[in-house]
């Protein structure tokens, strides 16, 4: 069991996160400790904010959350589990992409990247 919380504040000025965004997202993590106690991870841009506790199954080690891009310009939490993960990685390695973890939510914003929303098509 995990547990994910963010939100978007679309009043935010452009180019600054404010540190009540920070504060905000990690209180969300905080009330959801139970939910996921091996770890936690949160990321805030202006305008977003994203926070993930984890229950470790997959990718014990390196499969911290948030999860990025190569380019850090697509960020994900992800509570579930991808079954063609394997499969998708593989398609999605062919065409360059480099992933940094063994996590199946990694998939996902190589995904997005590659397929944008037709990827939802392709995950079982």
């Amino acid at each position: 069991m995990c547990g994910i919380a963010g939100f978007a504040d679309v009043s935010a000025a452009a180019g600054q996160t404010r540190e009540s965004d920070r504060q905000r997202v990690q209180a969300m993590c905080d009330v959801m400790r139970h939910r996921g106690p091996d770890d936690e991870g949160c990321f805030v841009e202006p305008g977003v904010a994203l926070g993930m506790r984890r229950l470790s199954i997959i990718d014990l080690s390196t499969g911290r959350q948030p999860i990025h891009n190569e380019d850090r310009t697509v960020w994900v939490v992800f509570n579930g589990e991808i079954y063609n993960y394997r499969e998708l990685r593989n398609a999605l390695e062919g065409t360059g992409h480099r992933f940094y973890t063994a996590s199946d939510t990694e998939t996902l914003v190589h995904g997005y990247e590659a397929w944008g929303l037709d990827l939802f098509a392709r995950l079982r």
